[in-house]
């Protein structure tokens, strides 16, 4: 019971609902995008939608997120890659780079949505700042504002997570998407070097988490909490 009472467990639901939702929506752009770009492969394994059966990874979207909970880590994870078929895209070197962009560019928008929506909340909602900046300061929800608690905590954590999966996955190391975005832009030796790590892509990323290089990647989050608090 002592163990458990260090957790607010109505803010891990709240974070792992903002995860799964916002990973639903990366992958799912991901497939809408290939789809646009004429490969149909996605779409026929139904990976065009928000239904988080179609994207739930068992490591990714479920024991990596409950492991950084216990660990007291900012939130994470992955759900199943989209499948593309490059034979079928009409142009597979710019049409991938469209197919990559897709997952963080459909972060950076709810992010941004998130965070518009905060900043109103700020300036028309006594109620509404007051539970936000007791959930800045406490990372709990206020009990005083059963509405306006959750509410601010749903955008607040959409804005972090958001703009952390976006950042996150535009890292140019495989096989995250900004190795893909990065890959169409380069040929011949650059391209090959970039290549040749695939193979030690995770090794390279755990090394950065583990160093706490990532810190360095989000650190237009940190700037923008300054600027919003």
């Amino acid at each position: 019971m002592e163990f458990l009472e260090r957790f607010d467990l109505g803010m891990i639901l709240l974070q792992y609902v903002v995860l799964l939702f916002s990973l639903c929506f990366h992958e799912a752009a991901h497939a809408w995008m290939a789809y646009r770009r004429g490969d149909h492969t996605a779409y026929m394994l139904g990976r065009v939608t928000m239904n988080p059966k179609a994207h739930v990874d068992p490591i990714g979207t479920v024991l990596f997120p409950l492991l950084q909970f216990f660990a007291a880590v900012p939130l994470i994870g992955w759900a199943k890659p989209v499948p593309v078929n490059m034979h079928n895209l009409r142009n597979p070197v710019r049409d991938q780079m469209f197919i990559s962009a897709a997952g963080p560019g459909s972060n950076f928008l709810l992010g941004s949505i998130c965070t518009l929506l905060l900043l109103v909340l700020k300036a028309v909602s006594p109620a509404a700042n007051i539970s936000l900046y007791h959930l800045v300061a406490t990372m709990t929800i206020s009990k005083e504002h059963v509405f306006w608690g959750p509410v601010a905590g749903f955008l607040f954590f959409g804005m972090i997570i958001n703009f952390a999966l976006a950042l996150f996955n535009l890292i140019p190391i495989p096989p995250l998407d900004g190795h893909w975005i990065l890959a169409g832009f380069l040929r011949g030796p650059a391209l090959e070097a970039l290549e040749a790590i695939k193979p030690y892509g995770f090794i390279v990323l755990y090394a950065l988490m583990f160093f706490g290089l990532l810190r360095f990647v989000f650190w237009p989050i940190y700037l923008l909490l300054n600027l919003i608090f």
